[in-house]
């Protein structure tokens, strides 16, 4: 097999024009006689027995010129791209320019290559001095969050619905007087005030008693999910059944000890939750950092990025959209219909973050290259290790799971990258 590589008038295109030698060719049309000729039904042979040439002959040369194609010039290609060292990030584009049984098989195969960052400043960036202090009002509002969560509900039955209570309903939706489909439901709690339903709707839950009937009136929004609801008026049949409220308990020593058992006082809990806190807003403040010196490196490079690469990108985060959306119970055909986006609109919104992740990758790729940070298998086998760990599984499953830790391999290398930058740059 004989490669040329030139490159196109385009950005990162190259053209690739393989010849396959006539011999390789000749054998791949061989194969595919043998594997087709079961098939082959012609006067004065028994099905599958015509030989080759007589196959040839009635039904044309050119008939295993197609398979026998396919059957070499993928591996062909293969072969060239990696005896050329190429990085290819699109399918090729290919042209058969000479094809004949006893000659050598010539196609070209026009590609997108991974473009090379052209690294502008990227050590001792100026990044302004980031500092989270944990204040007063910070551990109030974390002590709030404790006492939400171990509260207790306690049922009201001497007054009406108020803000803050829940209340639990029955409901029926009516369009035009025309139930609705998913309008309806029996024994739903709402907390009134969380702003979960329609606007308006829950305003009118207030004043109610138990065991009240009313009719309340609203008006769907215009971006409504179901385009069928959207900006129409509606009416609700509601029945109020249930009210409860919240009961938050006493900040006190008793409190501490039941929200963290390892303290015995409101004071060590406190001082406890600083502690915490103090941690966390470290840890922003160091992300926070990590995201300013890549922004500012990035913004620092010049790339001309294949609009292929964006694509792809824009198809992992759709997977890894759909993948999110399964952890919640649902998948991409309810999200669509909720939403009253398709997929198109849905990767339009992607697009910007789908540039920026490609853009990024290039530039820490360059970087990692002309800074030679290597990762040693050593630095591979702690990270699998943490992983098994953290799944509690054990070494060999993960790296069953993996298959390959070429993956593992490149999320340290960028990671070591990231620190670079943030080790070099300079904070006012």
């Amino acid at each position: 097999m004989n490669c040329k590589v030139e490159k196109t008038k385009n950005a990162n295109e190259i053209k690739l024009e393989i010849t396959v030698e006539s011999t390789r060719f000749d054998e791949a049309i061989k194969k595919v006689y043998f594997k087709s000729a079961k098939y082959f039904n012609i006067p004065g042979f028994r099905k599958g027995k015509a030989p080759m040439q007589i196959v040839e002959k009635y039904y044309g040369k050119e008939i295993f010129y197609e398979d026998a194609f396919n059957e070499v010039a993928q591996e062909a290609l293969e072969e060239a791209i990696k005896e050329n060292k190429l990085e290819v990030v699109s399918r090729p584009d290919i042209e058969v320019t000479q094809i004949e049984k006893g000659k050598d098989l010539i196609f070209t195969a026009v590609m997108q290559t991974k473009p090379e960052a052209n690294l502008g400043k990227y050590k001792g960036i100026e990044i302004k001095k980031i500092e989270y202090n944990v204040s007063d009002k910070d551990i109030e509002h974390e002590l709030g969050h404790m006492q939400e969560h171990n509260a207790r509900l306690i049922s009201i039955e001497d007054r009406p619905v108020e803000t803050g209570d829940i209340a639990t309903i029955d409901f029926e939706g009516f369009v035009d007087g025309k139930a609705f489909e998913g309008g309806k439901a029996e024994g739903h709690e709402l907390e009134i005030g969380s702003n979960t339903f329609i606007p308006g709707f829950e305003d009118q839950v207030i004043g109610m008693n138990i065991d009240e009937e009313k009719e309340i009136k609203v008006k769907f929004p215009d971006e409504y999910f179901s385009k069928d609801l959207a900006g129409k008026e509606a009416m609700f049949k509601v029945k109020v059944h249930e009210i409860k409220k919240k009961e938050l308990p006493e900040l006190d020593d008793e409190f501490a000890k039941d929200a963290d058992e390892e303290v015995e006082t409101l004071a060590e809990l406190k001082e406890k939750t600083q502690k915490s806190l103090e941690e966390s807003k470290k840890n922003e403040a160091e992300n926070a950092l990590r995201e300013a010196v890549i922004e500012k490196a990035t913004a620092n490079a010049e790339i001309e990025i294949p609009e292929v690469m964006v694509e792809t990108e824009l198809d992992r985060m759709l997977q890894e959209f759909e993948q999110r959306l399964s952890m919640q119970g649902l998948n991409l055909e309810l999200y669509f219909q909720f939403s009253g986006q398709d997929e198109a609109a849905l990767k339009g919104q992607m697009k910007e973050d789908a540039e920026k992740r490609v853009r990024t990758n290039l530039v820490l790729e360059a970087i990692i290259a002309t800074e030679n940070l290597e990762v040693s298998d050593e630095e591979v086998n702690e990270e699998i290790a943490k992983m098994a760990e953290m799944y509690n599984m054990e070494v060999e499953q993960i790296k069953a799971a993996l298959g390959n830790l070429e993956g593992v391999k490149s999320d340290l290398a960028f990671r070591k990258a990231i620190e670079f930058l943030a080790e070099n740059s300079k904070q006012a």
